[in-house]
């Protein structure tokens, strides 16, 4: 089974969702040669737009807005300068929200720090990524061992309300402000799911996250069991780890559990693809439709296993974006198979765009291509055995999923 395979370095672009982890994220894949301020002329102004309603809506409200109480009127007449900035940051989000991609978002000061400290593998909230799918915020995965996980939330989850408060119309940004929250506190969710006849509602009790990126197992039958839970930028290091562990177990045998995974950077991606690949193999392309050369991905070529490595490369509907990338990879070069259900599907790419010192825009940039130049489908990566694991199964400890997957490792 072993054939032609590959990996190699790190990026991030946004799960299945847009990914960022604010104790709710947005599966993502984001690249770190991408984390540099924009150099736009300040001055160019496009041709045949007429801005002057922008101005003038500027100007009526300068005039004419009133508060509703006294106390704000004061807080506008003695910030003004603050008031402002707050209505240049109206513009930015609305310029992005005009573009009617749930993975192209502004990132004022206070959200653009969130990000940064949520990249770091630690941050409060409930550890779930979401995004807006057919214009539903829905959950994209639970991260494993967080609240939201614990309170039963499963991926494909709709989120109808929080707090009692309808999410039509709202977008990423808006729900992460209103479901992230300190420790101890609370949020109520009222879900909908496939399969339920009413809608039900769930309390979540936020906490501190600690995402564990890479954890291992040995089972008693021999098998290797390696889970991923995010691609955050200690990833590659935590994955080196843990195949050394593989390699002194003896075991021949590995099964990469990549469920519920949303991302992350896609050079953790491409480095852990290069442990099974040859180098100079493709691992992914951003393809910039014409708008940039496109990048090619290519294994680093560690290439570290023989034909009598058996692997098989567990996914769910939370795989997504640099998961996705890393299950395509190590599939199209017969280097594992996959069991489980059909992955997200994240087959576009964001950039993080310095817009201030502190503000920043994360925008789809590029589209996915796998290794055979196809887009990785919007419809998620259709695993070769797929095995669906039911609340039922959940409730009761059960994974038929990894059952499957021992199975078919005993059998070769």
């Amino acid at each position: 089974m072993r054939g032609e395979m590959n990996i190699k370095s790190v990026h991030v672009y946004g799960t299945a969702a847009v990914v960022f982890f604010i104790g709710v994220a947005i599966g993502f894949a984001l690249s770190q040669h991408n984390l540099v301020p924009a150099v736009v002329p300040s001055s160019r102004m496009p041709e045949g737009v007429d801005f002057s309603p922008v101005w003038r809506s500027w100007n009526i409200i300068d005039e004419k807005f009133v508060p509703a109480s006294v106390a704000s009127t004061t807080e506008i007449a003695t910030s003004t300068d603050k008031v402002n900035q707050k209505r240049v940051w109206g513009l930015i989000q609305g310029l992005a929200g005009s573009l009617d991609d749930p993975y192209t978002f502004f990132l004022p000061p206070s959200e653009n720090q969130q990000f940064s400290d949520d990249m770091s593998g630690q941050f409060e909230g409930v550890g779930m990524e979401i995004a807006v799918r057919d214009q539903v915020l829905t959950v994209v995965t639970p991260l494993k061992g967080t609240p939201a996980e614990r309170a039963g939330i499963k991926s494909g989850d709709k989120i109808l309300k929080i707090d009692g408060a309808d999410t039509r119309g709202l977008d990423v940004e808006a729900a992460i402000k209103k479901i992230r929250g300190p420790k101890g506190t609370a949020v109520k969710l009222m879900l909908a799911r496939e399969g339920w006849k009413e809608l039900r509602e769930v309390k979540v009790v936020r906490d501190v996250i600690n995402v564990p990126a890479v954890t291992t197992e040995k089972r008693p039958d021999g098998i290797f069991v390696i889970a991923v839970a995010t691609f955050t930028s200690n990833s590659p290091q935590l994955f080196r780890e843990a195949l050394r562990e593989f390699v002194e177990s003896g075991s021949t045998k590995l099964v990469l559990d990549l469920r519920g995974n949303p991302g992350g950077y896609l050079e953790a991606a491409v480095d852990m693809a290069s442990w099974f690949l040859p180098a100079g193999r493709v691992v992914v392309t951003e393809d910039y439709a014409g708008h940039s050369q496109n990048i090619v991905h290519r294994s680093s070529g560690y290439n570290v296993f023989n034909e009598n490595l058996r692997m098989v490369i567990l996914v769910n509907h939370g795989s997504a974006s640099a998961s996705e990338i890393l299950a395509d990879a190590l599939h199209y070069y017969g280097e594992a198979k996959l069991v489980g259900e059909n992955t997200f599907g994240k087959g576009s790419v964001q950039e993080l765009v310095d817009i201030t010192e502190n503000t920043a825009l994360k925008i789809t940039v590029a589209r996915w291509l796998g290794p055979d130049g196809a887009q990785i489908p919007l419809s998620g990566i259709q695993p070769d055995v797929e095995v669906v694991r039911s609340d039922k199964d959940v409730e009761e400890g059960k994974d038929p999923q990894m059952e499957k997957a021992v199975e078919i490792l005993k059998g070769m």
